[in-house]
């Protein structure tokens, strides 16, 4: 007996991470900027449905999708537009001819789709196999990459089985302070960083990943030794009042970050490593 035909399914999303990793669990993919689209095909009747469970009106995907070789199904995918075409990019089937495959290993699910003969409009997404994919991704400007467990179900939920690692760009920029750790963490919590501008030094957000205990430690002792009473920060807003410590800015680190904030502050820094090659005063806020 077949399983009855959804209306809907809650799309499956992927978690932001700031690792960046490889290895033959997981399958790779561009992340593509668009509209999430699922496709919800019963013979030739096909609906289009974005994330929010709105109709798109999108007929050159809706008759290609019509005219696959199977007699109902449910496609997860992405839908973008370039010169003027509209293209709807693939990546999962979670129903396929009367039968709910979520449950099924993404690997198996992937397999079923291969199998499908998609034509333009449609695009199958293909894995990267690249050593460093998110090096490629920022590389030729996409907007980064998605990770996948190759034995994920289809989840109905913000998943850590699908993670994206957005491109990042990178600066230095000057310790100022730190926090005390917590829990099971050693050396120090955060780093208080900042960069110069006309004379101020300006807060930019906290730096609390990228890390390993002895890189925690090595810090940790190399900022007790320049702690102050004050902050030296003469602008910015959000410092902590808390198991705060002061340092003079002397001490430059080289930073990943998604993007800059509307109030001027690093979105999902991670520390990349400690510059000893340029001196805190040359550092400033690089545009562009």
């Amino acid at each position: 007996m077949a399983d009855p035909f959804p209306d809907w399914i809650e799309p499956m999303a992927a978690t932001l991470t700031q690792d960046r990793f490889t290895g033959p669990d997981w399958i790779f993919e561009r992340k593509l900027d668009g509209i999430r689209l699922l496709a919800f095909k019963r013979g030739r009747d096909v609906r289009l449905l974005s994330r929010n469970r709105l109709p798109q009106n999108l007929p050159s995907i809706a008759e290609a999708i019509a005219g696959l070789p199977v007699g109902d199904a449910i496609f997860d995918g992405e839908v973008t537009w370039g010169s003027g075409t509209v293209a709807y990019h693939v990546f999962d089937v979670v129903w396929i001819d009367g039968r709910d495959v979520m449950a099924l290993p993404l690997h198996a699910r992937r397999a079923m789709l291969g199998e499908l003969p998609l034509r333009s409009p449609l695009q199958r997404v293909a894995s990267i196999d690249d050593e460093k994919p998110w090096d490629r991704a920022c590389r030729e400007g996409w907007e980064g990459v998605v990770a996948k467990r190759r034995d994920s179900p289809y989840e109905h939920r913000r998943s850590p089985h699908w993670l994206k690692m957005k491109c990042e760009a990178s600066q230095e920029l000057v310790v100022g302070g730190f926090t005390d750790p917590r829990g099971k963490r050693v050396g120090l919590g955060a780093l208080l960083v900042g960069y110069f501008e006309n004379g101020n030094f300006v807060f930019a957000g906290k730096i609390g990943t990228g890390f390993d205990t002895k890189l925690l430690l090595q810090l940790r002792a190399r900022l007790d030794a320049i702690e102050i009473a004050r902050p030296p920060f003469t602008r910015g807003s959000g410092l902590p009042r808390l198991r705060a410590h002061w340092v003079q800015p002397e001490v430059v680190v080289q930073v990943a970050f998604i993007e800059w904030t509307v109030h001027g502050k690093l979105r999902h820094p991670r520390l990349l490593g400690v510059r000893t090659d340029k001196a805190a005063r040359d550092v400033v806020r690089e545009i562009g």
